[in-house]
């Protein structure tokens, strides 16, 4: 079987008011944290979603490391383009202080062209701005010197965070240019704009990621999924059929998707992973990126679930689909896993 992190990625999406939330998004970092869950990961927008968003994930992953006792926390992704990478570290680096060195940093260049009018920065060039910038983050996190002579980011780690840095890409080059940049590999949940299954496409990416790896130590791939187990397909549907319709309409407004198209359709190109645990578990023993990654990063984007539906379907997860998978939560959080 294959072994494998499990994480949990939230958009921070609810239905209704904001904090309330905010509120419950942390609540699913602290059920993750009882249940096993390896890592919890949150996504940066600065655009709202419906249903809510997260324009500033370091405050709110702080928040985290104080509610939290074991669980790692990440982002998928910190935009990069849009921040001063030293700033970014010295954040980074008060989170992991306080959260006893759990933190880990994806980062990307983000989607759309109105947040980077609204920063000021220059859309058409965030992909080399995205490469400047993650030098100067690893180096600073690295603890060299960086912005100017003698100036290093403030507070200096004390645990080595080179196997930390996540780099998402979208096309086999960008993989190649990740790997030659010593950061690990994070696939998106979907391949849009591609006819193709997601994991036919995002496997050619990770093939030319595994080409392109020099380092010494062994590569790292977080393939991120649309997973919702609920009692069967329909219980699953009623939860996250609104949100997949308007995200989808979302990419058809933008030429992504195609118009017209059937449910079920808009859920294959989201590559969803829903229904009865032994449903999914079948689908994901397809799945062709799985045998090559170190993470399974689950999140229930583009469905916008109510609370209660999103905790049952972490106790899912981490009690029949993962374990079906080769998951194992440790000892300490399979102690402390409450009852479904």
């Amino acid at each position: 079987m294959t072994t494998f992190r499990l994480g949990f990625l939230t958009h921070v999406q609810g239905r209704g008011p904001l904090a309330e939330t905010y509120r419950r998004a942390q609540e699913l970092f602290v059920i993750a944290d009882e249940l096993g869950f390896d890592v919890g990961w949150v996504a940066q927008h600065h655009i709202p979603l419906h249903g809510g968003g997260l324009s500033s994930p370091w405050p709110f992953l702080a928040h985290a490391a104080a509610r939290t006792k074991r669980i790692r926390l990440s982002t998928a992704i910190t935009i990069l383009p849009l921040e001063n990478p030293i700033r970014v570290a010295e954040d980074v680096a008060v989170v992991n202080t306080l959260s006893g060195g759990r933190v880990e940093i994806g980062v990307g260049s983000g989607s759309g062209p109105v947040e980077y009018a609204a920063l000021g920065a220059d859309y058409d060039q965030r992909r080399e701005t995205t490469t400047a910038s993650f030098g100067v983050l690893r180096k600073a996190l690295l603890n060299q010197e960086v912005g100017a002579p003698g100036f290093t980011v403030q507070p200096p780690l004390t645990d080595d965070f080179t196997d930390r840095f996540w780099q998402a890409v979208f096309s086999a080059p960008g993989a190649g240019f990740a790997a030659e940049a010593g950061a690990n590999l994070l696939l998106n949940r979907a391949a849009y704009g591609y006819a193709e299954n997601t994991d036919v496409i995002q496997r050619q990416w990770a093939d030319a990621y595994l080409a392109a790896w020099t380092q010494p130590r062994p590569p790292r791939i977080g393939i991120s999924r649309f997973v919702f187990p609920a009692a069967d397909k329909r219980t699953a549907l009623a939860q996250i059929e609104d949100g997949v319709r308007r995200t989808a309409q979302n990419f058809v407004d933008r030429g992504t998707f195609p118009a017209g198209q059937p449910l079920d359709e808009y859920l294959r190109r989201f590559h969803a992973f829903y229904g009865h645990p032994d449903e999914i578990v079948a689908e994901f023993q397809q799945e062709r990126v799985l045998p090559v990654a170190t993470d399974l990063i689950t999140q229930f984007n583009p469905g916008v679930p109510d609370f209660d539906a999103a905790v049952r379907a972490l106790e899912l997860i981490a009690t029949e689909v993962a374990p079906a998978l080769g998951w194992k939560p440790s000892t300490s959080a399979a102690s402390a896993r409450p009852t479904p």
